[in-house]
Protein backbone atom coordinates (compact mmCIF):
# COMPACT_ATOMS: atom_id res chain seq x y z
CA UNK A 1 0.00 0.00 0.00
CA UNK A 2 1.54 3.49 -1.12
CA UNK A 3 2.21 6.10 1.95
CA UNK A 4 -0.93 8.09 1.08
CA UNK A 5 -3.30 5.09 0.42
CA UNK A 6 -2.38 3.74 4.33
CA UNK A 7 -2.80 7.32 5.79
CA UNK A 8 -5.96 8.06 4.11
CA UNK A 9 -6.98 4.77 5.56
CA UNK A 10 -5.68 5.26 8.88
CA UNK A 11 -7.35 8.52 9.11
CA UNK A 12 -10.86 6.87 7.82
CA UNK A 13 -10.29 3.87 10.06
CA UNK A 14 -10.07 6.30 13.43
CA UNK A 15 -13.70 8.41 12.17
CA UNK A 16 -15.23 5.37 11.18
CA UNK A 17 -14.35 3.25 14.88
CA UNK A 18 -15.79 6.62 16.90
CA UNK A 19 -18.78 6.29 14.29
CA UNK A 20 -19.51 2.69 14.51
CA UNK A 21 -18.97 2.96 18.33
CA UNK A 22 -21.17 5.80 18.81
CA UNK A 23 -23.76 4.20 16.46
CA UNK A 24 -23.75 1.51 18.70
CA UNK A 25 -24.19 3.05 22.03
CA UNK A 26 -27.00 4.04 20.94
CA UNK A 27 -28.37 0.83 19.41
CA UNK A 28 -28.64 2.89 15.43
CA UNK A 29 -26.52 0.48 13.54
CA UNK A 30 -29.40 -0.88 11.35
CA UNK A 31 -30.19 2.70 10.46
CA UNK A 32 -26.14 3.61 10.03
CA UNK A 33 -26.04 0.53 7.87
CA UNK A 34 -29.16 2.07 5.73
CA UNK A 35 -27.57 5.73 5.76
CA UNK A 36 -23.76 3.57 4.64
CA UNK A 37 -25.52 2.36 1.91
CA UNK A 38 -27.21 5.25 0.42
CA UNK A 39 -23.98 7.54 1.47
CA UNK A 40 -21.99 4.71 -1.23
CA UNK A 41 -24.51 5.52 -3.83
CA UNK A 42 -24.71 8.78 -3.84
CA UNK A 43 -20.65 9.06 -3.90
CA UNK A 44 -20.78 6.86 -6.97
CA UNK A 45 -23.72 8.13 -8.58
CA UNK A 46 -22.42 12.10 -7.88
CA UNK A 47 -19.45 14.07 -9.40
CA UNK A 48 -20.28 16.85 -8.26
CA UNK A 49 -20.35 15.25 -4.67
CA UNK A 50 -16.94 13.53 -5.83
CA UNK A 51 -15.73 16.67 -6.42
CA UNK A 52 -16.78 18.71 -3.72
CA UNK A 53 -15.21 15.83 -0.91
CA UNK A 54 -12.03 16.14 -3.05
CA UNK A 55 -11.52 19.75 -3.43
CA UNK A 56 -8.46 21.42 -1.79
CA UNK A 57 -10.17 24.99 -3.70
CA UNK A 58 -13.41 24.69 -1.88
CA UNK A 59 -13.18 26.39 1.47
CA UNK A 60 -14.22 24.41 4.77
CA UNK A 61 -16.70 26.26 5.56
CA UNK A 62 -18.17 25.54 2.47
CA UNK A 63 -17.80 21.59 2.37
CA UNK A 64 -19.20 21.36 5.96
CA UNK A 65 -22.14 23.93 4.58
CA UNK A 66 -22.69 21.16 1.29
CA UNK A 67 -22.31 18.34 3.62
CA UNK A 68 -24.78 19.39 6.45
CA UNK A 69 -27.26 19.88 4.39
CA UNK A 70 -26.44 16.78 2.27
CA UNK A 71 -27.00 14.72 6.05
CA UNK A 72 -30.10 16.80 5.70
CA UNK A 73 -31.53 15.84 2.85
CA UNK A 74 -30.48 12.37 3.37
CA UNK A 75 -31.83 12.03 7.01
CA UNK A 76 -28.62 10.60 7.99
CA UNK A 77 -27.93 9.14 11.89
CA UNK A 78 -26.71 11.38 13.95
CA UNK A 79 -23.28 9.80 14.80
CA UNK A 80 -22.68 10.07 11.00
CA UNK A 81 -23.81 13.53 10.51
CA UNK A 82 -21.66 14.73 13.04
CA UNK A 83 -18.76 12.24 11.99
CA UNK A 84 -19.19 13.70 8.38
CA UNK A 85 -18.93 17.66 10.39
CA UNK A 86 -15.85 17.25 12.05
CA UNK A 87 -14.38 15.57 8.81
CA UNK A 88 -15.66 18.80 6.73
CA UNK A 89 -13.61 20.79 9.84
CA UNK A 90 -11.14 19.05 9.82
CA UNK A 91 -10.59 18.89 6.27
CA UNK A 92 -11.10 15.18 5.86
CA UNK A 93 -13.43 14.55 3.48
CA UNK A 94 -11.52 13.20 0.88
CA UNK A 95 -11.32 9.97 3.21
CA UNK A 96 -15.16 9.54 2.73
CA UNK A 97 -15.22 6.51 0.12
CA UNK A 98 -12.10 4.64 2.81
CA UNK A 99 -15.54 5.87 5.64
CA UNK A 100 -17.58 3.93 4.00
CA UNK A 101 -15.70 0.61 3.14
CA UNK A 102 -14.42 1.26 6.67
CA UNK A 103 -17.68 1.00 8.24
CA UNK A 104 -19.64 -1.23 6.01
CA UNK A 105 -16.49 -3.89 7.10
CA UNK A 106 -17.66 -2.75 10.69
CA UNK A 107 -20.76 -3.39 10.44
CA UNK A 108 -20.57 -6.65 8.75
CA UNK A 109 -18.56 -8.15 11.14
CA UNK A 110 -21.05 -6.76 13.86
CA UNK A 111 -23.80 -9.00 12.26
CA UNK A 112 -21.42 -11.78 11.82
CA UNK A 113 -20.88 -11.27 7.79
CA UNK A 114 -18.13 -11.15 5.41
CA UNK A 115 -17.96 -9.45 2.12
CA UNK A 116 -16.68 -11.72 -1.18
CA UNK A 117 -15.46 -9.74 -3.85
CA UNK A 118 -16.12 -11.39 -6.93
CA UNK A 119 -15.15 -10.93 -10.27
CA UNK A 120 -16.45 -12.82 -12.88
CA UNK A 121 -16.25 -12.55 -17.13
CA UNK A 122 -19.95 -12.14 -17.43
CA UNK A 123 -22.76 -11.13 -14.82
CA UNK A 124 -23.71 -13.79 -12.83
CA UNK A 125 -26.91 -15.51 -12.22
CA UNK A 126 -29.46 -15.00 -8.91
CA UNK A 127 -28.93 -18.46 -8.67
CA UNK A 128 -25.13 -18.89 -9.50
CA UNK A 129 -24.46 -16.04 -7.10
CA UNK A 130 -26.49 -17.89 -4.05
CA UNK A 131 -24.82 -20.98 -4.87
CA UNK A 132 -21.27 -19.10 -4.49
CA UNK A 133 -22.40 -17.44 -1.55
CA UNK A 134 -23.92 -21.15 0.17
CA UNK A 135 -20.17 -22.68 -0.98
CA UNK A 136 -18.35 -19.91 0.71
CA UNK A 137 -20.56 -19.33 4.01
CA UNK A 138 -19.74 -23.39 4.10
CA UNK A 139 -15.70 -23.10 4.02
CA UNK A 140 -15.87 -19.59 5.78
CA UNK A 141 -18.60 -19.93 8.90
CA UNK A 142 -20.04 -16.61 8.64
CA UNK A 143 -22.96 -15.48 6.19
CA UNK A 144 -21.24 -13.87 2.89
CA UNK A 145 -22.72 -11.08 0.84
CA UNK A 146 -21.24 -11.43 -2.82
CA UNK A 147 -20.28 -7.51 -4.10
CA UNK A 148 -19.73 -8.76 -7.67
CA UNK A 149 -18.25 -6.92 -10.53
CA UNK A 150 -17.70 -7.65 -14.21
CA UNK A 151 -14.76 -7.90 -15.94
CA UNK A 152 -14.41 -9.79 -19.39
CA UNK A 153 -10.92 -9.95 -19.43
CA UNK A 154 -10.47 -12.68 -17.50
CA UNK A 155 -12.30 -14.51 -20.46
CA UNK A 156 -13.79 -16.63 -18.21
CA UNK A 157 -13.79 -18.42 -14.52
CA UNK A 158 -13.92 -16.47 -11.06
CA UNK A 159 -11.70 -14.73 -8.93
CA UNK A 160 -12.97 -14.61 -5.11
CA UNK A 161 -11.70 -12.47 -2.74
CA UNK A 162 -12.84 -12.74 0.77
CA UNK A 163 -10.90 -11.58 3.78
CA UNK A 164 -7.16 -12.20 3.50
CA UNK A 165 -7.88 -15.19 1.00
CA UNK A 166 -7.86 -14.95 -3.01
CA UNK A 167 -9.35 -17.42 -5.15
CA UNK A 168 -8.46 -17.00 -9.18
CA UNK A 169 -10.10 -19.68 -11.58
CA UNK A 170 -10.10 -17.22 -14.23
CA UNK A 171 -8.87 -18.64 -18.05
CA UNK A 172 -6.73 -15.31 -17.85
CA UNK A 173 -4.90 -16.61 -15.15
CA UNK A 174 -4.39 -19.72 -16.16
CA UNK A 175 -3.30 -18.75 -19.94
CA UNK A 176 -0.43 -16.52 -17.74
CA UNK A 177 0.50 -19.91 -16.05
CA UNK A 178 0.78 -21.72 -19.01
CA UNK A 179 3.12 -18.77 -20.58
CA UNK A 180 5.00 -18.21 -17.96
CA UNK A 181 5.59 -22.15 -17.94
CA UNK A 182 6.60 -22.10 -21.81
CA UNK A 183 9.12 -19.55 -20.93
CA UNK A 184 10.78 -21.72 -18.04
CA UNK A 185 10.96 -24.59 -20.97
CA UNK A 186 12.53 -22.35 -23.68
Amino acid sequence: MSEPASISSGIAARYATAIFEISKEGKSLKKLDANVTDLAQAIDDSADLREMISSPVISRSAQGAAIAEIGKKMGLEKALQSGLGLMAEKRRLFVLPQLVAQLRAMIAEDKGEMTADVTSAKALTKAQSDKLAKTLKARMGKDIIINATVDESLIGGLVVKVGSKMIDTSIRSRLNSLQNAMKEVG
